[in-house]
């Protein structure tokens, strides 16, 4: 491990800077030892500097040595150490100087560069920018021209609504109007219907009293027909009995004429109904018998 530095260690080392027209420093000291932390070289270093002027004491009051020698030797020295000091300081700012006009000019080339590139750059965006403009004011012209193909189809477009809207309301108009019609002739309609019902009703009613009465008739006579046969064939086998046979022949004659009579009735009732087939039908059912 590295062992401590020493007082003795530091004030050699800082008087073999001085001896080289350096000025004493913290790292330059500890960059010659080797070792050694900043702030032990600092306290150390501080320590040097307070037995300098000792030192210098001690020279002047040797034996031999002026007084005025002595301090103009101390001057000398210390005029020496400042200018060893100033010249280390201004070579130190001429090097930083060359480095800072080196880095400017490595930083000129640096820009030059960079200026190329960014007028390069320039000319290509002042292009593409060009370019553009100019798709700018094509979109704009497509943008004025389609703004008017949609006010032109707007306009038509409202004028072909409204139109449609004005059809519209006339068919629906015309569709009331129809269903109104068509309502007042469905009621008028209903009314006929009924009426004609009611008046179907009472005819197939009155149609229904005719037919029995026919029936009703047509058993009377074919009860009488039978009865003038029976007696027909009576006054046949016997003779002397002209009293019977005229009788019966005025009981013939009677039902014969109401017979007629119903027919007539039957006839007129079947032509308002429409039933003179089945008239027709039952006449010639009643010439056959």
């Amino acid at each position: 491990m590295p062992k401590g530095i020493t007082q003795e260690q530091v004030n050699a080392t800082a008087d073999a800077l001085v001896a080289a027209g350096d000025k004493p420093t913290v790292e330059k000291i500890r960059q010659a030892l080797g070792t050694g932390s900043p702030n032990t070289v600092t306290r150390m270093l501080e320590a040097w500097r307070g037995t300098l002027a000792k030192r210098l004491q001690e020279i002047i009051k040797l034996p031999g040595v002026p007084t005025e020698v002595g301090q103009s030797f101390v001057e000398v020295w210390l005029l020496a150490l400042s200018l060893t000091q100033e010249r280390k300081i201004w070579e130190i700012s001429i090097a930083e100087a060359q480095m800072q006009a080196q880095s400017a000019d490595q930083a000129r080339e640096v820009a030059e560069t960079r200026l190329t590139d960014v007028q390069r750059l320039v000319e290509q965006q002042a292009g593409q920018l060009a370019e553009l403009v100019r798709q700018r004011d094509g979109f704009q012209q497509r943008a004025e021209q389609l703004a008017g193909d949609f006010d032109t189809h707007k306009s038509a477009l409202t004028a072909e609504r409204e139109a449609q809207a004005a059809h519209v309301r006339a068919v629906e108009d015309r569709a009331h109007a129809e269903i109104d019609r068509a309502r007042e002739e469905t009621k008028t309609l209903q009314t006929t219907l009924q009426r004609q019902g009611r008046e179907a009703s009472t005819v197939a009613t009155r149609l229904e009293t005719a037919v029995a009465s026919i029936r009703t008739t047509e058993q009377l006579a074919a009860e009488h027909g039978a009865r003038a046969k029976t007696l027909e064939q009576q006054l046949a086998r016997m003779d002397g009995l002209p009293a019977a046979l005229l009788a019966a022949q005025h009981a013939l004659q009677v039902a014969s004429q109401r017979e007629a009579t119903l027919r007539t009735k039957l006839d007129g009732l079947t032509a308002n109904t429409k039933i003179k087939p089945l008239a027709r039908k039952r006449k010639a059912r009643d010439a056959s018998s």
